[in-house]
C-alpha cells in the first residue's frame, strides 16, 4: 500500500521478489532463513557494510549494523544485511596489494549495487569506514537511486607516545627517521605497538574522514552521524536511529537524485578543501558525480578551492585529529561555520527531508574556546587545501594538497623512476638530494594499475628530513595522510603516452602552485620528439580483476571510474 502522504509506495521494489503465487518458490526460501507471513507485507531495506578481519578500519560492522537492523524492524521494515569486501590502504602500502586499493572502489560499488538490483530492496543504509568504502557506497546508492544513505561508522582514537597523540602517519613517518638513524628499531618498535589502540578509520584528516565530512554536505549521510568515533558507546545510538531514519526517507520516497545536484556536489568541494582535506576527494568526487548523472569536471575544484578557507587544523598537516574534532563539535559544526560563511549552500536536502541549514541551525561547539575547527574570520589558510596544476606535464591536469606544504614553488632537477619501490630504494638509501623532484611514473589508472598511493616513500622522505626540500611528482596517488610538496594524479598517465613519459632524469621541473603551472622545462618540439621515440610498456597484468581494470579505466582527470567506456 503507498504512503498516504507521498503517494510513494515503500515497497516500490520487493513486491516483485515476494508477491503472487508464482514467487512462492522465493517466499519458501526466505521462510527458511526466518521471515514470517507478516514479513512478506513490510519494505524490504538492505544493510550494507564492509565489515572484514584485515583491518581495524570496519571491524566494527557487524555489531553496528545489528543495531541499524533493529530501528530498520522497530520502524516496521524487513532489514536484509549484506557484506562485502575492502582493502586497507595502510595495510597493503608500498605493496603489489596497494594495486587493489582503488580498484575495490569499483568492486565495492559494483558488488552492492547487485545485490540491491538482484533482490530488490526497496532502501538501502550502507555503512562504510575505509577510503575506498565511502565513495563506492556512494556512487553504488547513486546507481540504485532508491531511498537510503551511508553511516560513516567512526574515527580510531589516538594513540599516545611519550606524552603526545600518534596516529599511523606518525609510524610511516618514523620508518623514514629509523632509516636516516635519526630514531632507533627499538623506539619504531615501541610506536608501532601503540599508534593503533582500538577499531576505526585512520584519525586525521586522511582520506576517510575527508569523504566522511563530503558525504554529509552533499547530503547523502545525515547530518551529525559521522565525527563520533567508532568504539564510542553513542555510535550504537546512531545507527538504530539511522534506521528508524531509512524508513521514514523510504515513506517519502526521497532518493538520491533528489539530492545529489550539481550545488550538493559543490558543497562536497568545498567541505573538503575547507578542511585541508585528501587529494583523493578529487577523484572520488569526479567518479560519484559520473554515477548520479551530474556534471562535473576536475575545473570546479580550483574556483571553489580559492575561495574557501581552510577552516580546521587537522592532521596531517595540522596539529589536532578526528577525534579531536568530535570533542569540538563534530562535522556538524564545520558546516555550520561554511554555510554561514556563504561557502557552501544550505538550502541542499538531507536525508531527513531538512536542508543543510535546518539541520546544523542549533549546533554549537562542544568544547567553548576549541581551536580545532576555526572561524571563518581567523582561518588556518586563507585559501583552501587543494589546487589542480595543469602545464606541458600535465594537460588534463594534477592534483596537489597546498594544506599539506608550507611551499608554494620548486623548481629543480627530475628523478625518475618507473615504479614506486625503485623511488623508495633511493630514498632510503639517501640517493635523493635537497632540491630534487622525485618522479614516480607508470602507476596511474592504468598503468599501475589502479593508481596506488605513495605514503611510504612520502614519509621517508619527511623522515630523512628532505620534506621541506625535495618534491614528487607522479600519475599515482597520495594518502590522505601525506604532507609536504607532493603532486599526484598527473593526467593524462604515463602508461597512455602522457608527457610525464618524456621525462628524463635532470629535466628541470617546476611546481608553481600560485600560478597553478606544473612544467619541464623543455621546447614542446623536444617533447613531442621524445614520445615519438616511447613505446607503451607491456601490461603488467593480463588477467584477472586487475587486467580487467586497466583495459577498463578511465584518466584521473575523470575520477577513474570505469563507466567512461560504457
Amino acid at each position: 500500500m503507498s504512503d498516504a502522504s507521498t503517494g510513494f509506495d515503500p515497497r516500490h521494489k520487493s513486491r516483485t521478489i515476494v508477491e503472487g503465487r508464482e514467487r512462492a518458490g522465493a517466499r519458501s526460501m526466505l521462510r527458511a532463513i526466518g521471515w514470517t507471513d507478516e514479513d512478506f507485507h513490510k519494505p524490504v531495506i538492505g544493510v550494507a557494510h564492509c565489515w572484514i578481519e584485515t583491518m581495524p578500519c570496519n571491524y566494527g560492522h557487524r555489531e553496528l549494523a545489528e543495531h541499524v537492523k533493529r530501528g530498520i524492524r522497530d520502524a516496521g521494515a524487513v532489514p536484509v544485511e549484506v557484506n562485502t569486501v575492502a582493502i586497507s590502504d595502510g595495510i597493503t602500502m608500498g605493496t603489489e596489494g596497494m594495486k587493489a586499493s582503488l580498484i575495490s572502489r569499483e568492486v565495492i560499488a559494483d558488488s552492492i549495487e547487485l545485490v540491491g538490483r538482484g533482490h530488490m530492496f526497496d532502501a538501502m543504509v550502507i555503512l562504510v569506514a575505509c577510503d575506498k568504502t565511502i565513495p563506492a557506497g556512494a556512487m553504488a546508492l547513486a546507481r540504485l537511486d532508491i531511498p537510503g544513505f551511508l553511516i560513516y561508522t567512526g574515527t580510531i582514537y589516538p594513540g599516545k607516545y611519550k606524552g603526545r597523540d600518534v596516529n599511523i602517519q606518525d609510524v610511516y613517518e618514523a620508518i623514514g627517521a629509523a632509516a636516516a638513524g635519526k630514531i632507533t628499531d627499538e623506539e619504531l618498535t615501541e610506536l608501532e605497538k601503540v599508534a593503533c589502540p582500538g577499531i576505526g578509520a585512520c584519525g586525521g584528516q586522511y582520506t576517510a574522514n575527508t569523504m566522511a565530512t563530503v558525504i554529509e554536505a552533499l547530503g547523502i549521510a545525515p547530518v551529525g552521524s559521522g565525527s563520533t568515533p567508532q568504539p564510542h558507546p553513542d555510535k550504537k545510538r546512531i545507527c538504530y536511529e539511522a534506521g528508524k531514519l531509512v524508513v521514514d526517507q523510504l515513506k517519502r520516497g526521497l532518493k538520491p537524485s533528489d539530492i545529489l545536484t550539481r550545488q550538493a556536489f559543490l558543497n562536497g568541494i568545498a567541505a573538503a578543501t575547507g578542511t585541508g582535506g585528501s587529494t583523493n576527494a578529487v577523484l572520488h568526487l569526479l567518479a560519484i558525480a559520473r554515477e548520479a548523472g551530474v556534471e562535473l569536471t576536475i575545473d570546479d575544484f580550483n574556483e571553489i578551492s580559492e575561495n574557501t578557507p581552510v577552516i580546521t587544523d587537522l592532521r596531517p598537516s595540522g596539529k589536532y585529529t578526528a577525534v579531536d574534532v568530535y570533542e569540538a563539535g563534530g562535522i556538524e559544526l564545520i558546516l555550520k561555520r561554511l554555510i554561514e560563511g556563504g561557502k557552501i549552500d544550505g538550502s541542499q536536502l538531507t536525508p531527513t527531508g531538512r536542508t543543510l541549514a535546518e539541520e546544523v541551525a542549533n549546533v554549537q561547539e562542544r568544547k567553548p574556546g576549541q581551536q580545532v575547527i576555526l572561524s571563518l574570520d581567523n582561518p588556518k589558510s586563507p585559501v583552501g587545501g587543494l589546487v589542480i596544476l595543469k602545464g606541458n606535464l600535465a594537460p588534463e591536469g594534477a592534483v596537489v594538497k597546498i594544506a599539506a606544504s608550507g611551499r608554494t614553488y620548486h623548481k629543480g632537477p627530475a628523478r625518475v623512476f618507473d615504479c614506486e619501490e625503485d623511488a623508495m630504494d633511493a630514498v632510503i638509501n639517501k640517493q635523493i638530494n635537497p632540491g630534487d623532484v622525485v618522479v614516480i611514473r607508470y602507476e596511474g589508472p592504468k598503468g599501475g594499475p589502479g593508481m596506488r598511493e605513495m605514503l611510504g616513500v612520502t614519509s621517508a622522505i619527511v623522515g630523512e628530513g628532505l620534506g621541506d626540500s625535495v618534491a614528487l611528482l607522479t600519475d599515482g596517488r597520495f594518502s590522505g595522510a601525506t604532507r609536504g610538496l607532493m603532486v599526484g594524479h598527473v593526467s593524462p598517465e604515463a602508461a597512455v603516452g602522457g608527457p610525464i613519459a618524456a621525462l628524463r632524469e635532470g629535466d628541470i621541473v617546476t611546481i608553481d602552485l600560485d600560478n597553478k603551472k606544473l612544467e619541464v622545462d623543455l621546447p614542446q618540439e623536444v617533447i613531442t620528439a621524445r614520445m615519438q621515440e616511447w613505446k607503451a610498456p607491456a601490461p603488467r597484468y593480463t588477467s584477472g580483476v586487475f587486467a580487467k581494470y586497466a583495459a577498463l579505466v578511465s584518466s584521473a582527470s575523470e575520477g577513474a571510474v570505469t563507466k567512461a567506456f560504457l
